[in-house]
């Protein structure tokens, strides 16, 4: 049962059932309010490895720790809260096995990218264009660059390249010139309302004005917690981490993160044959992972009834594979 609380989690039937295979060390990376650490310590009791095994729950916003401290309030003992950005993964393992003595290996971790619910309906925190607030979008309060810093910043050819890479918006352009048009005449962009309302006016539609609004708010947000690059790092960091038969599971909410966690599951997953036309009895890398997930998994029609955020949720995972183990072909 899923108890509603600072932020409902996506798939969390699917997690605990992919995820957990082994007892060890088990990394919760966007830990929110907790869902889906209480899914997988919950697996883990009902396959005995409790005992065995440690939660470590990552989160770079204090309400989310607060939230999910009181949620797992009676697993004192079997699981650890940090306050961090997962882009720092591979340090706040190791300090964290060290002090509980245990080698700094991980046999499950999970990447849920993206924003809460109760981020985005908190007006205060500015992430949505649906609430009117500070224009802020920081996932960490305490960072140094909100969306105004950002917004209020940019040349109008920046803002266009940002709209166009991060939200893939064919209208860049003319917003960017827009956003600096209102800079020149009535000064700085504060309110999220403001900017909202800057970006309607370039739209006589009101059903593409949504999208518009989805996507230009969407590539702000990103450039302000710097989401892609942030992901590069912890997928590079969280393979090395992994034990054999450990897995890495990601749940991505757009197409650029879905794109950036396939192309490198895949990778991760091909051996490497040398060039066409060598004709090599072995390859000169073997793979060192498995794709578990062929396709995406995404949610069903019971939980979009009652979670309609879930609805551009896609999870894939990766395990590392054994020694000898060879892996399917990619």
């Amino acid at each position: 049962m899923i108890v509603k609380g600072y932020h409902e989690p996506v798939l969390v039937a699917e997690i605990p059932k992919l995820l957990v295979k082994i007892p060890g060390v088990y990394v919760d990376g966007t830990l929110g309010g907790g869902g889906h650490s209480h899914a997988i310590l919950q697996e883990l009791l009902r396959r005995d490895f409790a005992e065995q095994s440690l939660v470590i729950g990552i989160d770079q916003d204090d309400n989310a720790l607060d939230a999910a401290e009181k949620r797992l309030s009676s697993y004192s003992g079997r699981l650890v809260f940090v306050k961090g950005n997962f882009g720092d993964l591979q340090k706040i393992v190791q300090r964290v096995c060290i002090e509980n003595q245990r080698p700094p290996v991980v046999a499950g971790m999970l990447l849920d990218l993206g924003v809460s619910s109760a981020q985005i309906d908190s007006p205060e925190r500015g992430f949505s264009y649906l609430h009117q607030g500070p224009l802020d979008m920081r996932m960490d309060p305490a960072a140094e660059k909100s969306a105004a810093d950002i917004i209020n910043a940019m040349s109008e050819r920046e803002l266009a390249n940002l709209f166009y890479r991060f939200g893939e918006e064919p209208r860049s352009r003319s917003i960017a010139r827009s956003v600096v048009d209102y800079r020149e005449r009535y000064g700085p962009i504060l309110r999220t309302e403001t900017f909202a309302d800057i970006i309607r006016r370039r739209e006589a539609r009101p059903d593409r004005a949504i999208k518009t609004l989805s996507r230009i708010f969407q590539a702000v947000r990103i450039e302000v917690n710097r989401e892609l690059d942030v992901l590069a790092r912890v997928l590079e960091q969280s393979t090395a981490l992994l034990s054999p038969l450990g897995r890495l599971a990601v749940i991505s909410y757009h197409s650029l993160e879905d794109r950036m966690v396939k192309s490198f599951f895949v990778e991760q997953a091909r051996s490497d044959w040398g060039p066409k036309g060598v004709g090599l009895r072995e390859p000169l890398r073997k793979a060192g992972f498995s794709i578990v997930t062929r396709r995406a998994i995404v949610a069903g029609e019971q939980e979009l009834s009652s979670n309609p955020r879930a609805r551009s949720a896609k999870l894939r995972v990766l395990e590392k594979l054994a020694a000898g183990d060879t892996g399917e072909p990619i």
